[in-house]
C-alpha cells in the first residue's frame, strides 16, 4: 500500500508545509547524477593525524565539557578516539567511517562536538544536560587512510591472532583482494561473543566473529556504556551510498536516506530475533523520524522546505516480504542490528554519493544535513519529545527502492 505525505504537528510552527515533498531548489531528476569528475583526492577532508589535533583542539577549548579517550587500536596501531559530551542520564552513541571511504559524518561529528563544548545557547545547554553523547568520529583508520571500505587485516593475521581459526576459511564479509574486512558486519548481539570455526557465517543473515579490533572496541565501548547508564538508549551509524537514487514519486536525487534495523519479516513480528526481546523496532522508526524532523528544523535557517537537502530525504532500503519483495532483509552482523537486539533504538544515515568524489559544494552541503539530522535525534532525545513521535510516521517519507 502507497502511504502518503504527512504534516507533522511537530513542526507546525514553520506553518502548514508538507514534510518530506521535494523543494524546488533540491536537486531535481534532470541534473547530473554521476560523482563529480577529478582526481580521487581526500585532501579536504579531516585526516587521521588530524583528527588528534582537532578533537585535542576541541577539548581544551570546552572548558571540560568535552573528554576525549582511546577505546582501542586498529590493526595497524592507530588509536580509536571517541570524544564524550553531556551528563544526561539518556545515552547516544554515534560513528562514522566504519567504512574507510564514508567521510561526511566525521566531519558533522567534529563541529556537533565543536558546537556542544562551546555554545552557551539553550540548545546546547539542554542537550548537554539531559542526553550523554558519545562520538566515534573514525572508527576505522586504517580503511580511512587507505580511502577504502574495508580495514587492513589480513586472513594470516587473523589466524595468528586467533590461533583456533586454522585451517578454518574466512568470513563472507572478508574481502580478499583488500585483504581486510567489512567492520559492519563483524557484530553479533551476543556480546560476549568470542571467534570459532563453529560460528563462521557464510552469509548476511548470520551474526559476526567481533575478529576486529574495531568491532572489539565499540562492543567493549557499548558494554561500559550500558553498565553505567543501564543501556543505550540510541546509536547513529553514519554512512553513504550512490549518488544516482531517485524518489519514485518525486524523481528527486536521494540526499540522505534513514533506516531502522534490518532484522528481517516485520510483519511477523521478527520471529528469528523472538530470544532478543528488548528488541524494540518502533523505538528505533520514531529515532531515525526525529532525525528527518531535525532536518526540517535546521534546513534553510528554520524554513525547511527552502532548503537545497530536505527534498531528497527518503527511506533507506528495508526488502519485506509483504511488500512483494522477495526476501526480508536481514543484516544480523551489523552494529545496528546487533545493538538493536540488546534495547538500543538504532539508526541509519546513507548520504549521497562516496565522499571522496563529491565536490566541495556538495560535501558542504551533506556535512550540514547529517549535522542537522543528529541534532534532531539530540534534541528530541533531551526533551524525551522522541518517546512521544509516531514511529508510523517514518514511512510516510518518500522511497526509492
Amino acid at each position: 500500500m502507497k502511504r502518503r505525505l504527512f504534516v507533522s504537528t511537530i513542526v507546525a510552527s514553520l506553518g502548514a508545509v508538507t514534510l518530506f515533498a521535494p523543494s524546488s531548489s533540491a536537486e531535481n531528476g534532470n541534473a547530473n547524477c554521476q560523482n563529480l569528475p577529478g582526481e580521487r583526492s581526500t585532501s579536504g577532508w579531516t585526516s587521521y593525524e588530524e583528527l588528534g589535533r582537532r578533537l585535542a583542539q576541541i577539548e581544551a577549548t570546552s572548558h571540560g565539557r568535552v573528554s576525549v579517550d582511546v577505546i582501542g587500536e586498529s590493526n595497524r596501531g592507530r588509536d580509536i578516539y571517541a570524544a564524550r559530551v553531556g551528563t544526561g542520564d539518556r545515552v547516544l552513541l554515534i560513528t562514522s567511517e566504519i567504512h574507510g571511504n564514508e567521510k561526511t559524518g566525521t566531519e558533522a561529528l567534529l563541529q556537533m562536538l565543536k558546537t556542544l563544548g562551546s555554545s552557551g545557547s539553550a540548545q546546547a545547554k539542554a542537550i548537554r544536560e539531559n542526553l550523554t553523547i558519545v562520538a566515534v568520529p573514525k572508527f576505522n583508520p586504517d580503511g580511512a587512510e587507505l580511502n577504502r571500505r574495508q580495514n587492513d587485516f589480513p586472513w594470516s593475521e587473523v589466524v595468528e591472532k586467533f590461533p583456533q581459526l586454522a585451517g578454518t576459511n574466512p568470513p563472507y564479509y572478508y574481502n580478499n583482494g583488500a585483504q581486510g574486512f567489512d567492520i559492519n558486519r563483524d557484530f553479533s548481539a551476543d556480546l560476549t561473543a568470542e571467534p570459532s570455526p563453529e560460528t563462521r557465517p557464510s552469509n548476511e543473515t548470520l551474526p559476526g566473529m567481533y575478529l576486529t579490533n574495531e568491532s572489539r572496541a565499540l562492543r567493549d565501548l557499548y558494554v561500559n556504556l550500558r553498565d553505567e547508564f543501564g543501556k543505550v538508549h540510541a546509536y547513529v551509524d553514519l554512512h553513504h551510498m550512490g549518488p544516482c537514487n531517485q524518489n519514485n514519486d518525486s524523481e528527486q536525487y536521494v540526499t540522505v536516506s534513514l533506516d531502522f534495523p534490518p532484522l528481517g519479516s516485520e510483519v511477523d513480528g521478527n520471529p528469528r530475533y523472538a530470544d532478543w526481546p528488548l528488541l524494540d523496532q518502533d523505538a528505533s522508526r520514531r529515532h531515525a523520524l526525529a532525525a528527518a524532523l531535525g532536518m526540517i528544523d535546521h534546513g534553510g535557517n528554520g524554513s525547511g522546505t527552502n532548503s537545497p537537502f530536505v527534498g531528497g530525504v527518503s527511506r533507506y532500503v528495508h526488502y519485506q516480504v509483504a511488500d512483494g519483495y522477495s526476501y526480508d532483509r536481514d543484516y544480523a552482523g551489523q552494529a545496528r542490528s546487533a545493538f538493536a537486539l540488546n534495547g538500543s533504538a538504532t539508526v541509519l544515515f546513507e548520504v549521497r554519493g562516496q565522499s571522496n568524489a563529491w565536490g566541495q559544494k556538495q560535501n558542504g552541503m551533506l556535512t550540514q544535513v547529517v549535522q542537522a539530522g543528529l541534532f534532531g535525534i539530540a534534541d528530541r532525545m533531551a526533551d524525551k519529545s522522541v518517546d512521544n513521535l509516531n514511529g508510523n510516521q517514518f514511512y510516510d517519507l518518500p522511497k526509492y527502492w
